[in-house]
């Protein structure tokens, strides 16, 4: 999936978990979180009991309005769950995606599993090259260190999925090489233009 590091080759680029930030192209403040930093894990420091007030007095309800639909045209994300997001959790990732009609997601691949249950639609995920058929009600697991895909075959509606990973786990044991083999597609497709995600999300 990553290859052998080469100290020769230049530094990563777009298509390479760096979207171009040149204002010029389109998309290229769509993919902020795959470039801007961002805290993997947090500091654990403090006595006992600080600590455990702290995660007593955390919140247990994370409304997913109060988080901002993120990406486009085709492919929007919420963060809801993760270090940077909510301290209450250290050890696991959750998000919800959403697809327009006939879209798909990045091609990617990285070393922590993930689990995903289909909330609405239909569609296949590709892992190293084997289709996989889903549909609403489906739970589908990537395992680790598979170069995946997802796409919505609905060509008249939308598709959400809810993605589970415990990803920070991955990042504290020095677990981080994944790579992003082709990004979202920056312009939609016809029928597309006005696609917006669920406001009741």
């Amino acid at each position: 999936m990553t290859g052998l590091y080469d100290k020769t080759a230049a530094a990563p680029g777009p298509g390479h978990n760096k979207p171009s930030h040149d204002e010029s192209l389109p998309g290229s403040e769509k993919w902020d979180r795959w470039a801007k930093k961002r805290i993997f894990v947090r500091e654990l420091a403090g006595s006992y009991s600080d600590l455990y007030k702290s995660l007593m007095d955390a919140p247990r309800i994370y409304p997913a309005k109060k988080s901002e639909w993120k990406g486009g045209p085709e492919l929007y994300g919420k963060h809801i769950i993760s270090p940077q997001h909510a301290n209450v959790a250290q050890s696991i990732e959750t998000h919800i995606e959403v697809y327009a009609p006939g879209a798909y997601g990045q091609k990617h691949g990285h070393l922590n599993s993930a689990v995903f249950y289909v909330i609405k639609g239909r569609g296949h995920d590709i892992h190293d090259g084997r289709h996989i058929p889903w549909k609403a009600g489906d739970v589908m697991i990537v395992e680790n260190g598979c170069v995946h895909q997802h796409f919505n075959d609905d060509e008249n509606n939308e598709c959400l999925l809810l993605v589970f990973k415990a990803k920070p786990l991955f990042h504290f044991m020095n677990l981080v090489f994944q790579k992003i083999v082709s990004f979202p597609p920056t312009t939609p497709r016809k029928g597309n233009e006005n696609f917006q995600p669920p406001s009741d999300l």
